[in-house]
């Protein structure tokens, strides 16, 4: 019997967590192919949330570590820092991309090559909750290595 009421109680939980958690929406994913000894590879999407919410994590089982960057124009000089949080305004996508909002996928354990998936889970919070978003990148061979000078 207390079983049956801790089973009951669980699935309520979750049933409640899933009320409240917004409902995420990512699209285009892909990743840069990389270049033998390149250490570190990009990775973009469209990202969008039916509630206000922000990406506060991101990993992968292929990837040692992945950041979360923004190049932004400095006093004309482009630069990159990490973030550690972009927001996703309620029904807007949020466009990760170069030149923008990125994931940096560090410490690269092998070169990335056009048509591997890179499996990334992405970390949402909304309304106090946090849950987690499953999403395959597939990589692309694109003319021209990313550069990542101004840290």
């Amino acid at each position: 019997m207390k079983r049956k009421r801790w089973m009951i109680a669980a699935v309520a939980t979750l049933a409640a967590h899933a009320a409240w958690a917004a409902d995420i929406s990512v699209t285009d994913a892909w990743a840069r192919a990389t270049m033998p000894g390149q250490q570190v590879g990009g990775a973009y999407m469209q990202i969008q949330a039916n509630a206000d919410a922000r990406l506060v994590g991101v990993s992968s089982a292929a990837v040692p570590r992945v950041e979360m960057h923004e190049m932004k124009l400095d006093g004309g000089v482009m630069r990159m820092r990490e973030v550690k949080a972009i927001d996703l305004p309620k029904d807007k996508t949020v466009a990760l991309e170069p030149g923008g909002f990125h994931l940096m996928l560090m410490n690269l354990p092998q070169p990335i090559a056009a048509g591997d998936m890179i499996p990334l889970t992405l970390v949402i919070e909304s309304g106090g909750t946090r849950q987690t978003v499953e999403v395959k990148a597939e990589a692309r061979a694109l003319g021209g290595a990313m550069q990542h000078h101004h840290h």
